[in-house]
């Protein structure tokens, strides 16, 4: 007998457990220990699915308990029904249960229940705990109940919801997924291919292409994806998020991508891949600069970004992790990529390689709880020989709404940004194509005011005013010598004469 559980059903469960939790943690730690919890009971109500279908078949306990029978094993001791047993150290109880799950499961789970602090009885009382696992007992999460994608729709509110609650601690692990759904697009990832997020948070952009290729009746299923996360606890997210998206080929390891990147081919060197996508952490000024100018994997290609702003290091990171012949990226920076005055020799190396595609500039908000207006950069390690020597500029500064302090993309938005990316043809006031020789002209500046016509400064952390002002300085002094040379000549030769 299944009950069906609905989209606004599951919304209200689980935002259910976290009202509970308010007033005893701060917002920004209900993720630690709410998503474990509702990924533990999703593992015990399927665990039962499936065992009451092995019963069906073989009629005899032994047999539906066989491993074959069960994605995941459960030890005893460890299901749901034995923690809603116990009465007192039910923290203690929860992390027994979850280090179980994860020896039993060696080669898909350890780690993935996170580092919550459930021994901490002053944090997490007793009383507190046995709520919120009676509250998760009201519903059954079996995938009669509960398909992957609708569990994992689950989730991604859950981790929003997080997110506007926890104010400006939220862009570490939480992307617009408007705006992912618009890099996935313009990407086009195809059945098969990797997918790489070098900073994943909770694992959003690489469900979004699983999600995209699902939308359009493809295989989904043989995409295999790769992230990597500094924060412990996020990673874990992310690992759940795959799993409940019912992602079997997921990859996320935890650590610092710019000191230790976790992914390398047989031989040892920084592997590539077909799609990356990535919002990496901005401006960050706690990096190993020195360890980054000797970098063995030759990361460090376009030079030594600036110790207060590592941009350009997972820029160069990302680039190098491109397949050479099928690699294409998006990337969401700030726009001050676009124009700073220390990054400029590093700017200069970028488009000299030829591997930058599009700059899209897109309006406030959608870099999430902070009012910078985005950029979205895009690369792609083999050009179409017509797009060659070329890069594209879409002004898309006032393609986004907003609503009750969110700001978001609408589909009319997005197509009509796609449709610019896709055709790769001017457009006044809306996009413009130009040349590397013109982008050298203006200094390899790419800020998106010099090269189309009507486009407006953006808000960023610095002004695009006087690096526009600059650049056309620059040009005037040009022709000033210019002609002061031609009027020199002609006197030299008047007076030779």
């Amino acid at each position: 007998m299944t009950s069906r559980i609905t989209q606004k059903e599951l919304e209200s469960y689980l935002w259910g457990a976290a009202v509970l939790l308010r007033g005893l943690i701060d917002a920004g730690d209900y993720k630690q220990f709410i998503f474990p919890l509702v990924f533990l009971k999703r593992l015990s109500d399927v665990y039962d699915e499936e065992h009451t279908a092995a019963m069906g078949i073989y009629g005899e306990e032994e047999h539906a308990n066989l491993p074959e029978n069960h994605r995941f094993a459960i030890p005893d001791g460890a299901h749901w029904d034995d923690i809603r047993k116990v009465t007192s150290d039910v923290g203690t109880a929860i992390l027994r249960a979850t280090r179980a799950i994860e020896s039993a499961n060696p080669d898909t789970l350890p780690g993935v229940f996170g580092d919550g602090d459930w021994s901490n009885r002053d944090l997490l009382p007793d009383a507190t705990l046995s709520d919120l696992i009676e509250h998760f007992s009201t519903k059954t999460l079996s995938v009669a109940n509960l398909p992957e994608d609708e569990l994992g729709n689950g989730y991604e509110f859950l981790i929003k919801k997080f997110a506007d609650d926890s104010g400006h601690t939220a862009q570490e692990f939480y992307t617009n997924r408007t705006l992912v759904h618009l890099m996935t697009m313009m990407l086009k990832p195809e059945p098969g291919e990797s997918v790489y997020d070098p900073t994943c948070g909770t694992g959003g952009m690489l469900i979004s292409t699983a999600a995209e290729l699902r939308r359009q009746g493809k295989e989904w299923r043989n995409l295999r994806l790769y992230g990597q996360e500094l924060n412990y606890g996020t990673s874990a997210i992310a690992r759940m998020n795959l799993f409940l998206h019912g992602v079997a080929d997921g990859h996320i390891a935890h650590g610092d991508v710019l000191a230790d990147p976790a992914f390398h081919d047989a031989h040892g060197r920084l592997r590539t891949f077909d799609v990356v996508l990535a919002n990496p952490p901005y401006s960050i000024k706690t990096w190993n600069r020195a360890a980054f100018a000797k970098d063995p994997h030759g990361r460090n290609m376009w030079g030594v970004p600036p110790q207060g702003r590592a941009d350009y290091a997972f820029f160069q990171h990302i680039a190098r992790s491109l397949d050479p012949k099928t690699g294409r990226a998006a990337i969401l920076f700030p726009h001050g990529v676009l124009f700073r005055r220390e990054e400029a020799a590093l700017r200069e190396e970028l488009v000299k390689s030829d591997l930058v595609e599009c700059i899209l500039g897109l309006g406030a908000g959608l870099f999430y709880n902070s009012p910078m207006e985005a950029v979205v950069i895009t690369l792609r390690a083999n050009k179409p020989v017509e797009q060659r020597g070329r890069v594209l500029f879409i002004n898309a500064v006032h393609e986004v709404s907003r609503e009750q302090a969110q700001s978001f993309l609408r589909e009319g938005h997005q197509q009509k940004i796609l449709d610019a990316y896709q055709s790769f043809h001017e457009q006044e006031g809306f996009v413009a194509a130009s040349s590397i020789d013109e982008i050298a002209e203006k200094d390899y500046s790419l800020a998106i005011p010099l090269y189309v016509a009507g486009a407006r400064a953006a808000s960023a952390d610095e002004q695009i005013g006087m690096d526009h002002a600059i650049a056309q300085w620059r040009k005037a002094v040009k022709s000033s010598d210019a002609a002061i040379d031609r009027v020199l000549a002609f006197l030299r030769q008047e007076i030779a004469q």
